[in-house]
């Protein structure tokens, strides 16, 4: 196989677009999570626009305003936190001024 026809190659990874479902489930090491996490962050910091991208599949995503974010802490038996994130699509709309 040459390097041109790698399935890993950045252009050859499935482009997830609107208008189509997707879920994904990962189960990773802590050190992964917080990567992930901070990685996602910087994105979300930078600006409105992030990518998730793995070797399979690349998610570009414009995102909008108020950002959603929930954290959900179960104490009894067997603990567990679950952190939550949601971002509303971005559209092109503005909001007429209010005067």
């Amino acid at each position: 196989m040459t390097e041109d026809d790698s399935s890993t190659d950045a252009d050859d990874r499935t482009l997830i677009r609107s208008g189509r479902e997707f879920e994904q489930e990962y189960r990773l090491d802590a050190a992964e999570a917080g990567q992930f996490l901070i990685d996602l962050g910087e994105q979300l910091r930078s600006g409105d626009e992030l990518t998730v991208t793995t070797d399979e599949w690349k998610l570009p995503f414009g995102f909008g305003e108020p950002v959603e974010l929930e954290i959900d802490f179960e104490g009894m038996g067997d603990p567990e936190l679950e952190i939550e994130l949601e971002l509303p699509g971005r559209t092109d709309e503005r909001a007429p001024d209010v005067e």
